[in-house]
């Protein structure tokens, strides 16, 4: 049977869907010859060039400093952008990103990063680290210390274990409480972690991030994905139902399917409404389209059809691993 949506998703015009196809839809090894021209052809391609071309010579996008602000422009939403598109680690810019975003966005007490000044440990939160954490995996520090000191704070932040490092303002308390969403667990929190804990390599793991790693899929099954209706200090965000790509610190209903499949809970009975939901949301001819963007926030545009081949790539992987 022709797929003609998956030939769509194959076309070379968009190189970073090309390469995520081959691997996560096709299951093409990295070392298969078309997996790595496509590797090759991410980093010419215009997302790339763009978000490249407006970094600051030293490393820095947007300002010198901790990186979360401009929102959107600067230090670590590029290097988030990069690692989504599935930049080349052994690039000299993008190294140089990474390591400036080491030097500068991750607090010295604790080893977590910041969104504030001077990297003090009070900004620390969840949904930050959690994409900070996976971004530098997908861009090849896995091995590196600085990471793991990164992976160990947000492990005991989410588990409580000798954990000394909550304020009311930011990470009030274990199980992805914030002080951001009125020191109520936040799910985008638990969102991003999942999917950076399901990130890590066998030899990163240990029991305690297999006990973070578990609240987080945990709570994020404690309510039906379908209507996100976790605690919120107002109302329930429209976000989770407006799919998209890239997302920042804010999550989506195909977002979480997406690390819940990571994390080997693709299957979980619980996820049924949530899969009803993502097929709902399937336009006629078989593509889905993108109803939550950044694109005039940021420095390049990602998507640039109607139809998003990046929402679409998602809800293919999701629905490919729930057996669908």
């Amino acid at each position: 049977m022709i797929d003609s949506i998956l030939d769509w998703l194959l076309e070379k015009e968009n190189p970073s869907v090309r390469y995520f196809t081959l691997k996560y839809l096709l299951d093409h090894a990295e070392e298969d010859r078309d997996v790595q021209a496509a590797r090759r052809a991410i980093m010419r391609s215009e997302p790339v060039k763009e978000i490249l071309a407006a970094q600051d010579d030293e490393g820095f996008w947007a300002k010198p400093g901790h990186g979360y602000s401009p929102k959107y422009e600067s230090t670590d939403w590029q290097i988030l952008f990069l690692a989504e598109l599935g930049a080349d680690n052994r690039n000299r810019q993008v190294k140089r990103g990474c390591e400036y975003l080491l030097a500068h966005a991750q607090a010295a007490q604790h080893g977590g990063f910041s969104a504030m000044a001077n990297a003090i440990p009070m900004g620390a939160v969840h949904c930050l680290n959690g994409n900070m954490i996976w971004s530098l995996l997908a861009l090849g520090y896995t091995d590196d210390d600085r990471l793991q000191r990164a992976v160990e704070w947000l492990v005991g932040s989410i588990t409580g274990e000798d954990f000394k490092w909550w304020y009311a303002s930011t990470v009030s308390g274990p199980n992805f409480e914030c002080g951001v969403n009125a020191k109520k667990p936040c799910a985008w929190g638990a969102v991003k972690s999942l999917r950076a804990l399901a990130a890590l390599p066998q030899g990163m793991r240990s029991p305690r991030v297999d006990a973070a790693t578990r609240m987080a899929a945990e709570f994020l099954l404690s309510r039906d994905l379908a209507k996100a209706d976790y605690p919120y200090s107002k109302r329930v965000s429209s976000e989770w139902f407006k799919f998209g790509f890239p997302l920042s610190y804010t999550s989506d209903v195909l977002e979480a399917m997406l690390a819940l499949s990571e994390a080997g809970y693709a299957t979980h009975p619980k996820l049924k409404n949530a899969i009803d939901l993502i097929l709902s949301k399937r336009e006629p001819d078989g593509r889905w389209r993108q109803r939550h963007t950044l694109n005039a926030k940021i420095w390049t545009n990602p998507d640039r059809g109607k139809a998003s081949k990046w929402v679409t790539l998602r809800a293919r992987r999701v629905l490919k691993a729930a057996g669908v």
